[in-house]
């Protein structure tokens, strides 16, 4: 037997042993999420035929793209020969990077001098500190350009990679000195059951929930109770937050507010909670205050409870307890989307106004040649710069194959899905806003896809609307040289990408790029120390940014972006 195949003999054998438990064991310790296949999808897709015909597939008129340069993962003993791609963040450069799932090696894509992404280069960067190699974590990039994760449903305990562990490690990453640093977790998270006895309690964090305040200080939930902490990123030390929580924040999302608060719908999930299977309350975080109070019914239920088919008797894996993912958009409605695993339910949809503060219902997801069970238990979803909402839905729980829809305000429509929605399921994707405007989608595969928004002429003027606008720049530049720049929308309309619990790819910040006019050619200089996070403000923003060292001298426009959305072009002089 080859050290690979002994190494996911373990994994699948400690996978089973605990899944097995938590369901004997579902109101006392946390429910474990399913890992997707990794690598290729080809080998699967024989299997899942019938699926082929069902799921919204690639056409020559597709708005999918794959990328012409896909990531050159390594075989190790982490992925058993089976790398595959898991989430993905933009960083402050222009860059992106993405982890091998579950495992402690980062890749970073670097666009063309086009400003490609579909052409761009991938080169590896620093790994995880030993010991840690997460998988359902969160994640986010700080005001100061560094990244942040913390937690992990599964780690690599003694050796063997996709352990559950709910671990509270964390690390950060400075990408000037390509190295990534242990964080402690909050000292004071209560310790909990999270493994069969005769292990002890511990501290937890695990597939939790992060958002990067408006005032730009990252908050971090602990999956497991209804505690939270606030982080100094100076001195990497944790004060406590969130009092008044109602309940625990397993498998809940955070969504941040034009007023700067955060939104999270309950999940009722019954670990230190009662089983209440009509719950549909939902929750406001106040920074001012530091303490949560109700946002009111969302009238419809979004978390998958069981009601209708036995509630906690349901035919497991029923009820997951699991929520969609939800997005804020520019006319200041956020859209949730809703989870329903029972074999005849249907996932429900709901919107938030955040100008009245009013929950409203949305369009439950439609029947696809004869599936009617389509919902997200889990799953990912972005705002688009034409103001709608792309989201990857499945039924079940995260049975291929997925669907593709977008809301406009109005009405949710299927699209195209790419190449692998056939044998995909909702929880396999992640995705993330390009400057492009383009959506880049990861699953666990080596296939990463690009998908293109439709932009008409309404488009372009809505974003005209919205686009960042600059209002004092330095312009003469030289390359290597650091300046400070002002405006306003720095931040956007929105986070961008949304998840959940398990993963967070916001990329409300803003990015300078600069265009050589003699060339074309394009670069981006890192931003870093922005003055706010908040979306959808109309306050002056500044942040610094760093010329390149091989930014082309002579005429340029430099633009500055915010979720793919670009202020009108200055001129400036790079010398």
């Amino acid at each position: 037997m080859t050290t690979t195949t002994a190494t996911w003999m373990k994994i699948m054998c400690s996978f089973a042993a605990l899944a097995c438990f938590g369901l004997a064991h579902a109101q006392t310790f946390p429910r474990l999420k399913p890992i997707p296949p990794r690598g290729p999808r080809a080998a699967l897709a024989p299997a899942l035929a019938p699926a082929l015909a069902l799921s919204a597939n690639s056409s020559p008129a597709s708005p999918w793209q794959p990328l012409n340069n896909q990531p050159p993962f390594t075989s190790n003993s982490c992925n058993g020969g089976f790398p595959g791609a898991g989430n993905p963040l933009l960083l402050t450069d222009g860059t992106v990077i993405v982890q091998d799932a579950g495992c402690q090696d980062w890749w970073r894509l670097t666009p063309d001098n086009t400003g490609s992404y579909a052409n761009g280069t991938w080169t590896q960067i620093g790994s995880l500190p030993p010991g840690y190699a997460p998988l359902y974590h969160s994640s986010a990039v700080l005001p100061d350009g560094r990244v942040i994760i913390m937690g992990g449903e599964y780690n690599v305990v003694d050796g063997v990679y996709f352990t559950p562990a709910w671990t509270a490690q964390g690390a950060i990453y400075d990408p000037i000195a390509d190295v990534w640093k242990s964080v402690a977790p909050p000292p004071f998270f209560t310790p909990v059951q999270n493994s069969p006895p005769p292990a002890p309690p511990v501290q937890t964090i695990g597939d939790a929930q992060s958002v990067v305040l408006a005032n730009g200080i990252f908050m971090q939930a602990d999956c497991c109770t209804k505690q939270s902490a606030l982080l100094d990123a100076k001195t990497l030390t944790w004060t406590p937050t969130g009092v008044g929580k109602y309940d625990d924040n397993d498998e809940e999302g955070w969504n941040l507010l034009p007023n700067g608060e955060v939104l999270a719908v309950d999940a009722y999930v019954n670990f230190n909670f009662p089983y209440i299977p009509t719950g549909t309350n939902s929750e406001l975080y106040n920074p001012a205050t530091g303490s949560w109070h109700s946002a009111g019914s969302t009238i419809v239920q979004l978390w998958d409870s069981g009601l209708g088919c036995g509630e906690l008797n349901a035919p497991p894996p029923t009820p997951t307890f699991e929520l969609g993912p939800a997005v804020l958009r520019a006319d200041g409605t956020v859209f949730y989307t809703g989870s329903n695993t029972c074999p005849s339910g249907t996932g429900n949809t709901a919107i938030y106004d955040t100008k009245d503060r009013h929950w409203y219902p949305g369009p439950v997801f439609p029947s696809v040649d004869g599936v009617t069970d389509i919902n997200i238990a889990d799953g990912p979803a972005s705002w688009e710069p034409n103001d709608k909402v792309l989201m990857m839905a499945s039924p079940e729980y995260g049975s291929p194959p997925s669907f593709f829809f977008e809301w406009d305000g109005t009405n949710l429509k299927q699209v195209p899905g790419p190449p692998n929605a056939p044998i995909d399921g909702s929880f396999y994707g992640n995705m993330l806003v390009l400057p492009t405007g383009q959506i880049l989608l990861t699953d666990f595969s080596g296939d990463i896809e690009l998908y293109n928004p439709t932009v008409t002429g309404r488009d372009l003027e809505f974003k005209r609307t919205i686009a960042p606008v600059v209002l004092d720049t330095p312009q003469v530049l030289a390359p290597g040289g650091s300046y400070q720049i002002e405006g306003t929308g720095f931040n956007g309309v929105t986070q961008g990408a949304s998840y959940g619990d398990d993963v967070q790819a916001a990329t409300n910040f803003p990015l300078v790029r600069i265009t050589n006019l003699y060339t074309s050619h394009v670069f981006y200089s890192r931003t870093h120390d922005h003055s706010s996070m908040a979306v959808a403000s109309d306050a002056i923003v500044s942040t610094h940014f760093d010329v390149p060292a091989v930014q082309e001298p002579g005429p340029s426009v430099l633009e500055v972006v915010a979720n793919g959305v670009a202020s009108q072009p200055v001129f400036v002089w790079v010398y």
